[in-house]
């Protein structure tokens, strides 16, 4: 999937995918824009894909930019994953030396904003 990347300016190619409620898996690339504010990361166009297929809930995040060291979301793909997910939500990252990280979604966002629509806000 990296290849299918769109990263003509940071050459910084990323993937994602998210687990659904229904036990779908769904993958995004980040697709970058000259407006650098209006690139995509993955992992929102990967939770953009699941909730356009019907998703409700994301229970799991696996992201891989083929690095040294495995790479963590941004600030605002941790607020969308905490939108879709709920805390102990697991978040892996993996590394070309094979290791990988795991985190949760509570751990990356304490103190996200949360919708009222979660019971949680």
């Amino acid at each position: 999937m990296l290849p299918n990347a769109h990263a003509p300016y940071s050459d910084f190619r990323v993937a994602a995918a998210v687990l659904d409620d229904q036990g779908r898996v769904h993958l995004g690339v980040n697709v970058e824009n000259a407006s650098y504010g209006l690139t995509n990361c993955a992992e929102r166009v990967a939770i953009g894909v699941a909730v356009a297929a019907g998703a409700k809930r994301i229970l799991a995040v696996g992201v891989t930019a083929a690095k040294l060291h495995p790479i963590a979301p941004c600030g605002a793909c941790r607020q969308v994953i905490r939108e879709f997910a709920d805390a102990d939500a697991p978040v892996a990252s993996d590394a070309l030396d094979g290791s990988l990280v795991v985190t949760t979604a509570g751990a990356l966002l304490p103190g996200a904003f949360l919708s009222l629509v979660q019971g949680e806000g």
